[in-house]
């Protein structure tokens, strides 16, 4: 069976960086972008358009359409023999064996082998039940009514009545910063049902920034997503005026392929890793939102991912010195 240099697992910023990242050092590269329903899971596939990017505002889709370029560029590219694109393919199933070299299943039970793996599987939100179901937050998120990431999208909210969903500390704090830079004409927090967990700091800055706390399920959107239109919540009787809303419950990380090699992980889940991105498994790099301890944005993931890619054709070009 053929070995790869590099396999990257993984089709967003960090996964397809790492790809260019390991192609332009002409490395061989093997890359699972994901199936569609690793897409549809993504947080790339929720992004639409990211403000806090150079030259990313003339895309509807942030995330997808820039990579999209990226892509065809290396299947076209002058180092197109060095880059082998699974179209539509996610690994399933990963192991190392005695001598380093990792074995890769896809989902239609198709094996490959690679000398290195870098994994960039990333994360997702955790999405707010209203009524019985996700899927009312979803039409709204698309068009930017609804986020997640402060750093992104706080802007969002000038001069917007907001909401925050979660009942943590962390979903206190993101109203708190929100006010203090932005200073929205309203803020309140949505518990969703659940009972508020808010330390006393933040209990006394919700206090003095006349911050209102929903503990009620909620109920129901009112608005027009299609027209990019937000209104209110309906929480038991009442309709709570809202014009733009940030979901902080969390993350689900994407840690699976990692704890299958025994990687080290933090207590979030997030996977460990030196300053390049090498983990506890020797070959095993990781790169963007699933690194441990950074900043989960289109920037960090790129950064991230660029030292995995280096430091790997380091180890590369070192071997085969030693061996000619």
């Amino acid at each position: 069976m053929k070995i790869y240099d590099v396999a990257v697992i993984g089709g967003g910023s960090a996964g397809v960086m790492s790809a260019i990242r390991t192609v332009l050092n002409n490395d061989e590269c093997l890359f699972f972008p994901g199936s569609p329903l690793h897409k549809k899971r993504s947080r790339a596939f929720w992004v639409t358009g990211v403000e806090n990017m150079p030259a990313h505002l003339s895309f509807k889709k942030g995330i997808d359409e820039p990579n999209k370029i990226s892509l065809e560029w290396l299947t076209n590219g002058p180092f197109a023999s060095k880059f082998h694109w699974k179209k539509n393919l996610g690994v399933e199933k990963i192991s190392q064996d005695s001598n380093g070299v990792f074995t890769l299943t896809d989902q239609k039970n198709q094996s490959y082998q690679a000398r290195f793996v870098i994994l960039a599987t990333g994360v997702m939100d955790v999405q707010p039940v209203i009524g019985d179901s996700i899927e009312p937050i979803f039409d709204y998120a698309n068009v930017q009514l609804a986020d997640y990431c402060l750093r992104c999208d706080g802007h969002h909210v000038f001069g917007k009545k907001t909401a925050v969903i979660g009942h943590q500390s962390s979903a206190a704090w993101v109203a708190i910063m929100l006010h203090e830079r932005y200073q929205p004409p309203s803020m309140a927090i949505f518990t969703n049902g659940e009972t508020p967990q808010f330390d006393q700091d933040t209990l006394n800055l919700i206090e003095k920034y006349k911050i209102d706390i929903h503990q009620e399920k909620i109920q129901g959107i009112q608005g027009i997503a299609k027209e990019k239109v937000l209104k209110a919540f309906v929480c038991a009787a009442e309709l709570i005026e809202v014009e733009i809303v940030f979901i902080a419950l969390g993350m689900i990380v994407y840690n699976n392929l990692a704890k299958m090699l025994g990687a080290s992980l933090d207590q979030r889940g997030f996977v460990i890793g030196d300053t390049k991105g090498k983990t506890s498994i020797d070959g095993l790099y990781v790169a963007g939102d699933l690194k441990a301890n950074t900043k989960k944005q289109i920037y960090t993931a790129w950064d991230t991912a660029v030292d995995s890619a280096d430091e790997i054709n380091q180890l590369i070009r070192r071997k085969k010195r030693m061996n000619s």
